[in-house]
């Protein structure tokens, strides 16, 4: 009896090293669900980024203010009758 309690133990602390530490098992688990929640935040930022550049993308297509907005700020246009002021320093 106690050559088959001992043989059991040893089974039973084989496998549970197994579950723990082998292939597919808790330590892979635990590392891949930190792998999985970093890419979820990603995913959420990327989402929101997409979000901007589609409201960008509407502006773009149906509001000349928005454009002329962006030709002057970006592009440092001016329309006819505009005064411009040059500073030298």
């Amino acid at each position: 009896m106690n050559v088959g309690k001992s043989i059991l133990l040893g089974i039973i602390l084989f496998m549970g090293g197994l579950i723990v530490f082998g292939e597919k098992g808790l330590t892979d688990y635990f590392s891949l669900r930190g792998k999985m929640q970093a890419l979820k935040k990603e995913n959420s930022i990327i989402h929101q980024e997409n979000a901007f550049l589609r409201k960008k993308i509407v502006q773009l297509q149906n509001d000349p203010r928005y454009i002329e907005g962006i030709a002057r700020n970006d592009l440092g246009m001016v329309k006819k009758g505009d005064i411009v002021y040059r500073f030298i320093e």
